[in-house]
């Protein structure tokens, strides 16, 4: 008998590699217990969304400015997660702030991976290469990515997985970047979502 599989949406905003990152890891067998089943950009032309086409996931884009504002966002993106079936919500750079309106309907039930090990170099503000600028700017020897639950706090939910990356002394912020998401954002990331994936399941 074939398992009961948690529903995924991933919320995007822009290229999706970490989205990529869990379709790879989905196509390699690592993530049994979940299927994503929704991809949902906040930005028009998003790759990210030809990536769900092309693993044949629906994709919708979502505009917070179509919306119209902030409440009128977050209710279409219950909406769309609610007609998803959705059990698991998995933001991949997504950029768009959500309130604790949209958190408390989902305790436990949304993660993000962030490029620094909290609470370095998080919370309001610190995203994309921000935080590996800011990063270089303290001298840190040590960065990499965490994976934690959201609540209304930015980057302030309990944290589900963390992995280091040492920081080269020629390190510009992209190339540091592309390193804490190769050898941090793209292995615990998925692993976080089949964690929790396995939880919603057995439960």
């Amino acid at each position: 008998m074939a398992e009961k599989k948690a529903r995924v949406a991933v919320l995007v905003s822009g290229g999706g590699t970490n989205l990529q990152a869990i379709l790879d890891a989905q196509a390699r067998g690592e993530i049994p217990h979940g299927e994503i089943t929704l991809v949902i950009s906040d930005r028009a032309g998003a790759y990210a969304l030809e990536r769900a086409k092309n693993a044949g996931i629906p994709g919708i884009e979502i505009n917070k400015k179509a919306c119209g504002g902030q409440a009128a966002f977050e209710g279409k993106l219950v909406e769309a997660l609610e007609k998803n079936r959705t059990d698991l919500i998995v933001l991949a750079g997504f950029l768009s702030i959500l309130t604790e309106n949209f958190t408390t309907l989902y305790e436990r039930r949304i993660i993000n991976v962030h490029p620094s090990l909290i609470p370095s170099f998080c919370g309001a503000g610190f995203y994309g290469l921000k935080v590996h600028e800011a990063a270089l700017a303290r001298g840190v020897k040590v960065t990499g990515a965490t994976v934690h639950f959201v609540n209304e706090i930015p980057d302030g939910g309990e944290i589900i997985a963390q992995k280091a990356v040492e920081i080269q002394d020629w390190d510009t912020p992209e190339i540091l970047q592309r390193r804490v998401m190769e050898q941090a954002e793209w292995i615990i990331l998925p692993q976080s979502v089949e964690k929790v994936c396995r939880e919603i399941t057995n439960h």
